[in-house]
């Protein structure tokens, strides 16, 4: 057997402990693969992201949205009731009454209109939706309405204008009501701050329910939430 010569061992050795070497293409291949899981794990966690913000968002509470509104200017201008019988969407007249607006913007953030009936419901005038009590206020609107409505005829007030009744105002309290017809003047008993630009036939079909001698509904009507937006 031929005896190999040192030299010759030397080379074989060093041979077999080099480092095998990686093509091009398979390095391009780990990179593309590195590349699009960092890319697929960036995707997910936006998703997730976007999907908690969107839940949080789903019920919708006045209060959350209250705390983005930081500056004066950037207070809400359209509130949405949410009513058993559907959406009503106001426009809030932040110029003409602030004062009123920023009570109901606060208790909106209280979550005051939450569960709040509509107590009175009369056809071709108002729904009110507030305190049951003071039965005799709907009877003294009403005579007076018509009364004045002979007298007068050119109405202050629009249909669909949403306002609140000042002596629950002065009291501390707050109700809502909402003219579904032209009223020819309740500045005496109503200061309107805001508008029903949107689900005027909500109110109308509101409007349609059946009430008793006193004008109260017969079966629950009311208001299940409100719903805050800077724009619409």
């Amino acid at each position: 057997m031929a005896r190999i010569k040192p030299q010759a061992l030397l080379l074989q050795s060093k041979k077999k402990k080099g480092p095998t070497r990686i093509s091009v293409t398979t390095i391009v291949l780990c990179n593309l693969i590195i590349a699009l899981i960092a890319l697929s794990l960036v995707a997910t966690y936006r998703y997730w992201s976007r999907r908690s913000l969107d839940h949080s968002g789903s019920d919708f509470s006045a209060a959350e949205e209250m705390d983005a509104f930081s500056k004066k200017d950037d207070l809400p201008g359209y509130a949405i009731l949410n009513t058993s019988k559907g959406l009503i969407t106001v426009e809030l007249y932040k110029d003409g009454s602030p004062e009123v607006v920023d009570r109901f913007l606060d208790l909106c953030q209280k979550g005051h209109f939450k569960g709040m009936p509509f107590s009175h419901v009369i056809k071709h005038y108002v729904i009110k939706g507030g305190d049951s009590q003071g039965l005799g206020v709907a009877e003294d609107w009403i005579s007076k309405g018509k009364l004045r409505s002979q007298l007068v005829t050119s109405p202050k007030h629009e249909a669909f204008m949403l306002g609140t009744t000042k002596n629950k105002l002065e009291n501390k309290g707050f109700e809502l009501v909402i003219t579904t017809a032209p009223i020819p003047d309740l500045n005496d008993k109503l200061i309107v701050f805001g508008r029903v630009i949107k689900g005027e036939d909500v109110v109308q079909e509101i409007e349609e329910v059946d009430t008793d001698e006193h004008y109260r509904p017969k079966s629950h009507v009311g208001i299940t939430g409100v719903t805050l937006k800077r724009e619409i």
